[in-house]
């Protein structure tokens, strides 16, 4: 009989089920060796309920094939019986098939039913022993009924560890496949954590350089023919904001710090940045420096220098500004990047995308990139007087972010 009939094969129980065919056969042999062996006159008689005992347990191999095991495994349990029975009355050796029967009825049946069987197991036994002996003894009732207590501690001691290790695995299960779930989420979450950023960079370089190229060679269009030597410069300085956008590119792909910054300090790179803005355009970008340059890292030299690029270009595109203000300041446990310009101004409440002070994907970007460093962005501005963008990051930063 497999005794994982109505429970998932383990190497445990499947050792067990071994165990118990060994058990049943060795005790088959040894009753009808001992009936053999002493010349008994009904000897020929055990041997064959033996053999008849021993292929109807072979027979319940066919039991997990059944379609309602349950049923089926309670009919064969009577036919052993029976059989048992009969094996019983003709050989007192017969007992001690009892307890290899306990462990079967016990876990083929439902708990109340294998009780009750082996209840009704371990009184046959008793009675067929006392019986055979002509007498009844107390050490006759100990046999079976130890035997019985053993079988029951057992079995519902298996069963308790099987359901504790079922609700084990099923709990690792569960936490196996929340920690996918969130590995997935995480993955998802950094996906779109990179996009976001590297749309803000796209938005605050490439597309701010393509702009620059688009207002530079509109300003060639309108010196031609009459200004030749203004278009030429004109489209000269296209081409090298072509070449910076290039390098820009690049640095994507290569995942390096910003050519600016490359090989120079983040005020050298403000002032290139307002020299070059007013050599393209009609604007006049200066730098000022306040304070005491103090290392910062990586990420927060590369805020602070997207966020001037982003503000001047919104100022170049729809300020119509003569002048700006880049202004570096080092306050101590704070660094500040300020940009104010003279241009027609806006309502930084109500401002649609594309409005002076850069309302739309630009300031989002811009805060965005501030805000995910720890620091603050702040716009001020109205109708009629210019606009001041404000950019604080916290020098504290460098310990969690790490250095150059």
């Amino acid at each position: 009989m497999n005794t994982a009939a109505t429970t998932t094969v383990t190497p445990g129980s499947r050792a067990l089920a071994w165990c118990l065919h060994l058990l049943v056969a060795g005790l088959l042999v040894l009753a009808a060796g001992r009936a053999v062996a002493g010349a008994a006159s009904h000897a020929a008689a055990v041997v064959v309920a033996a053999v008849a005992l021993g292929l109807a347990y072979a027979a319940g191999g066919l039991l997990p094939r059944a379609r309602s095991p349950r049923r089926v495994a309670a009919g064969w349990l009577a036919v052993l019986g029976a059989l048992w029975l009969v094996l019983l009355v003709l050989s007192a050796d017969g007992v001690w098939l009892a307890f290899p029967l306990y462990f079967l009825q016990l876990h083929l049946l439902p708990r109340r039913a294998g009780l009750v069987a082996v209840t009704a197991t371990m009184l046959a036994a008793i009675v067929a022993f006392t019986a055979h002996r002509g007498e009844f003894t107390l050490a006759v009732a100990v046999g079976p009924t130890l035997g019985a207590v053993v079988a029951v501690a057992v079995v519902w001691g298996y069963q308790a560890l099987y359901r504790e290790s079922e609700q084990r695995r099923r709990l690792i299960d569960q936490l196996t496949a929340a920690r996918a779930e969130l590995a997935a989420a995480e993955h998802t979450a950094g996906v779109l954590a990179e996009r976001e950023r590297l749309a803000r960079e796209i938005h605050d370089t490439i597309a701010q350089g393509l702009s620059s190229i688009q207002l530079l060679l509109r300003a060639a269009e309108r010196a031609l023919p009459d200004a030749a030597d203004t278009a030429a410069r004109h489209v000269a300085q296209a081409r090298q904001a072509a070449v910076d956008n290039l390098a820009e590119a690049r640095r994507f792909v290569a995942a390096l710090a910003p050519p600016a910054l490359e090989g120079t300090t983040l005020p050298d790179a403000l002032q290139r940045l307002c020299a070059t803005t007013s050599a393209r355009h009609r604007l006049a970008a200066g730098f000022h420096l306040a304070g005491d340059p103090v290392p910062l890292a990586t990420a927060q030299e590369v805020a602070l220098l997207r966020v001037a690029q982003s503000a001047l270009g919104n100022t170049v595109r729809h300020a119509r500004a003569t002048a700006a203000q880049v202004r570096l300041g080092y306050l101590g446990d704070q660094v500040a990047v300020d940009v104010v310009d003279d241009g027609v101004g806006f309502d930084p409440g109500s401002s649609p995308a594309g409005a002076p002070g850069g309302g739309g994907f630009g300031l989002a970007a811009m805060r965005a990139r501030v805000q995910a460093l720890g620091g603050t962005l702040e716009v001020r501005s109205a109708a009629g007087r210019g606009t001041a963008v404000s950019a604080r990051l916290p020098v504290a930063f460098r310990a969690a972010g790490g250095s150059r």
